[in-house]
């Protein structure tokens, strides 16, 4: 006799991924950022922090989505990448309009940020590695790092899920092949 098939395959297990940890760390690191260097008052600040929030939650309720709908999953996947590019733009005309450099991807900065670090590790949630002392430039560019690290996991994860939807299908194609 066939095992029967199971229709709602496990999902969610974001908190896990390393693309979801990036998001969240950003998303902390803007608030810190914003609260220090933009406008309490500017519309710029709220569409900071939004977009990196958009990044995170869009990353979990994909996930969750992928219980009945890898389509969705890929679609909300790809918005929180597009959030992030939103905030990485920011970043860059933080750079731009205060005649601030904007770091080489591979200059000793910017490969000291990139370096692989636990990010589940962060002790202190308030100030994650003393971020806050940072000046403008460093922030901003520390940032830039994180963000295409982001963009770059969450471009990967994209791929993935396209792959597996191709050799396995999605929900409807598992209730038909439950019902034959």
């Amino acid at each position: 006799m066939p095992r029967p098939t199971r229709l709602i395959e496990p999902h969610g297990g974001y908190r896990k991924l390393r693309s979801f940890k990036t998001a969240q760390f950003v998303y902390d690191l803007t608030v810190i950022f914003c609260n220090r260097f933009v406008d309490r008052y500017s519309r710029t600040r709220d569409q900071m922090i939004q977009a990196a929030r958009s990044g995170v939650q869009n990353i979990a309720e994909g996930s969750m989505a992928s219980a009945t709908s890898r389509k969705t999953e890929i679609k909300l996947t790809g918005v929180a990448r597009a959030s992030l590019e939103e905030l990485l733009l920011d970043y860059e005309d933080f750079l731009r309009q205060r005649g601030l450099r904007l770091w080489d991807k591979e200059s000793p900065e910017a490969l000291a940020v990139r370096r692989p670090s636990d990010l589940s590790d962060r002790s202190d949630m308030s100030d994650p590695s003393d971020f806050g002392a940072l000046p403008p430039e460093a922030a901003a560019n520390t940032l830039i790092c994180l963000v295409n690290q982001a963009s770059y996991l969450l471009g990967r994860q994209i791929q993935a899920l396209e792959r597996r939807f191709l050799a396995e299908g999605g929900f409807s194609e598992r209730l038909h092949r439950a019902r034959r």
